[in-house]
């Protein structure tokens, strides 16, 4: 008799960003489909940024309150413990008074780390003014220790960071411990709070910043007009993940986990082709079932960027040919979130695998397509800074 197939199930999922705070929020957002960017003078410069709506704010200062230490916290960290929490909460993982669960583990990323922290902290050191927290408050491994903190963890608790592809890549680490029995639950995610001064400006150094700052959608992917519309966002989004033998219907999991990696051929990482990308959509296509490795719809990285769209546009359709997946993307609505990004696409993969719809880009684009009729199985891709690309396929069960 054959074995049961062992499914790695979503238990949970939170998130904070542009969009909200919660599901009803968030989903409430997407319906709606306005862009939740604003303008704000950088540089004496307007310019577009997608920062947390009022009430999500308000969410993130009332967790502020609930522990005097949480004040010496980056905002990136606090964002990661608002949506670990709620992830654990929707689990049925969240034990406030009992020991730590040594079989959670774990893997909170982002691109940029402690930002706003760092910032601070130098133009402390600048004034011979530095605090003994700038240290400990701004090493990348803060992240996961207070998010096991926060949800009682007592299993492994890695931070890292590959730039763009963090969020995802915690997800393939997550799926190989749950796969390798090394943690029975696992928390996956990325958070990013890039909303400073010198973040900013390091992104419009690069050159690809968007000049839209006083219209209705600044960053647009896939836009018939050829130019950077790059833009900044802030949020975090963690997935609670378990490794299940058999889950009820409609239940969402994680089907594939795919990796790509190219040698640089630029300071960004982008070659014309998108190898990275077509490495990680054809491992991850690799990994489903030989009679059945239909993808419905790709949630895409496209961050409005001239090359980098372009490149991942024809990697798809190398993959895939002339047949290709409908595709689309909530950039044009959050802008680039970083190493936050893949996991909050993936929030977006499941709220489309709900609804079964998803949000129509009212600009002008390259999206000529057939809706799919009915949706099981989304990719979602991420590439960052250095050549990396990952994939993810969920799908209900």
């Amino acid at each position: 008799m054959e074995a049961a197939k062992e499914h790695i199930v979503i238990k949970g999922l939170g998130a904070i960003s542009p969009l909200g705070h919660d599901s009803t929020s968030t989903a409430a957002a997407y319906t709606s489909g306005i862009p939740a960017f604003k303008a704000i003078l950088h540089q004496a410069q307007p310019t577009p940024v997608a920062a947390l709506p009022a009430e999500a704010e308000e969410q993130l200062q009332d967790l502020l309150h609930e522990n005097p230490v949480y004040k010496q916290l980056d905002r990136s960290v606090l964002m990661a413990v608002y949506a670990a929490r709620q992830a654990a909460t929707q689990a049925g993982w969240l034990q406030e008074n009992s020991s730590a669960d040594d079989d959670l583990a774990v893997n909170i990323g982002s691109s940029r780390g402690a930002t706003g922290l760092f910032e601070e902290h130098f133009e402390a050191f600048q004034q011979e003014n530095l605090s003994s927290s700038a240290s400990p408050t701004t090493t990348l491994g803060n992240l996961s220790s207070w998010v096991a903190h926060a949800v009682n963890a007592g299993g492994g608790q890695i931070s890292h960071s590959i730039t763009c592809s963090t969020a995802l890549m915690a997800i393939a680490n997550g799926v190989a411990w749950l796969k390798s029995g090394m943690a029975k639950r696992f928390l996956a995610g990325g958070t990013e709070a890039p909303l400073t001064h010198f973040t900013i400006a390091q992104m419009k150094a690069v050159g690809i910043y968007s000049r839209l700052a006083n219209t209705t959608y600044p960053c647009q992917p896939y836009a018939l007009e050829k130019q950077n519309t790059f833009t900044l966002g802030e949020g975090a989004a963690v997935i609670a993940l378990e490794q299940v033998r058999q889950p009820a219907p409609g239940t969402p999991v994680i089907e594939a986990v795919g990796l790509g990696f190219e040698k640089l051929v630029s300071k960004t990482g982008i070659s014309a082709e998108g190898i990275n990308f077509q490495k990680s959509m054809r491992q991850a296509l690799a990994q489903l079932p030989e009679h059945d490795r239909t993808v419905h719809l790709i949630i895409t990285h496209t961050p409005g960027t001239r090359a980098g769209d372009k490149a991942e546009l024809a990697a798809i359709k190398a993959v895939f040919g002339e047949n290709s997946p409908a595709i689309t993307t909530n950039k044009w609505l959050i802008g680039h979130t970083l190493g936050a990004s893949g996991a909050l696409s993936l929030q977006y993969a499941l709220h489309v695998l709900q609804q079964q719809q998803y949000t129509f880009i009212p600009y002008p684009n390259l999206l000529q397509q057939t809706v799919p009729s009915r949706i099981k199985r989304i990719m979602v891709n991420a590439a960052g800074f250095g050549g990396n690309a990952a994939s993810v396929v969920v799908g209900l069960v």
